[in-house]
């Protein structure tokens, strides 16, 4: 458990399918906005360094692991783990703390999935402050697994392309997709980790990424982003811009000019089709950067006080 002095509440919330979800409320209990944070990856979990981004004296915060993701269980699973199950599964969050009007944060697949919820389920969102923003499309996906950042990271792409049979030179992602149904649970994690590897050395302007050394990293969360990944996101190609009208809500997209893992013009084409959004633009790549989160929290305090 990661309970602190501003742990409000921390459980095991059981959503059907076999699935429970570990819940954590922090911060102010009495704040008059509360805040429901939506981790991205999918699968990479709740962690606490995202505490960071808020004032517990000032603000309530709602976090949690998403189906298979960090404390929730059963860990990794990707049994009735879809895009539709996540959405319910917030919804299920939301009446069970009780939030009557709310904002949502969320960076990378969490501005994905804070999206696709809105769409179905805008009642009570008062606001979003979302980054690094992706939409799920085919587009997006490709960008990643066809290397299309290579002008900037060519020694990224060589290695990751490095990492699959002469066959698959031109399609290395699909050999690494495939392999996640393979019984041999080495060779599950060799691929597992090879794109977990490629996308983590995107994510910062510089060299500052340190690889995870191959026996201690752990497949199980990286494995259902590559899953969703694989599926398209469990979307209709385009979902979100074609229904982006329908979002009356302020939301702010937080972009950096330099992201590799999820380019600007996505942000830019969403700001387009929402009603009431506005880009603002940092100096950074993925939503992980200091600027991006910087600029987040800000824009979280002023909606909230």
């Amino acid at each position: 458990m990661n309970k602190d002095e501003f742990t409000i509440s921390e459980q095991f919330l059981d959503v059907g399918d076999g699935h429970k979800l570990y819940v954590q409320d922090w911060g102010n209990k009495n704040a008059k906005l509360p805040i429901l944070m939506l981790h991205g990856g999918p699968g990479s979990g709740f962690k606490d360094t995202y505490k960071e981004r808020y004032d517990p004296k000032q603000q309530r915060v709602i976090f949690f692991d998403q189906r298979g993701a960090g404390k929730s269980t059963p860990k990794g699973s990707l049994l009735n783990n879809t895009t539709e199950h996540l959405v319910e599964d917030i919804r299920k969050v939301i009446e069970y703390t009780k939030l009557k009007k709310f904002v949502i944060a969320g960076g990378s697949w969490g501005s994905c999935l804070a999206l696709v919820f809105a769409i179905k389920y805008p009642k009570g969102i008062e606001a979003m402050v979302l980054g690094g923003i992706f939409t799920g499309t085919q587009k997006e996906i490709d960008h990643i697994d066809k290397g299309q950042f290579r002008d900037f990271f060519p020694d990224v792409w060589e290695k990751y392309i490095s990492t699959v049979p002469k066959e698959y030179k031109n399609h290395p992602s699909a050999y690494h997709y495939n392999q996640l149904n393979n019984k041999n649970a080495l060779t599950r994690k060799k691929s597992i980790y090879a794109h977990a590897m490629l996308e983590g050395s995107l994510c910062s302007l510089d060299d500052r990424f340190t690889p995870k050394n191959f026996e201690e990293f752990e497949p199980e969360g990286h494995g259902i982003e590559m899953y969703y990944l694989a599926n398209k996101c469990f979307l209709p190609d385009k979902f979100i811009q074609k229904n982006a009208q329908k979002l009356k809500m302020p939301i702010w997209l937080v972009q950096g000019r330099y992201d590799m893992v999820c380019p600007p013009k996505t942000a830019f084409e969403l700001n387009k089709n929402l009603p009431n959004s506005k880009i603002v633009w940092t100096t950074a790549g993925h939503s992980n950067d200091r600027p991006n989160y910087d600029v987040a929290r800000s824009l979280l305090l002023q909606i909230t006080m």
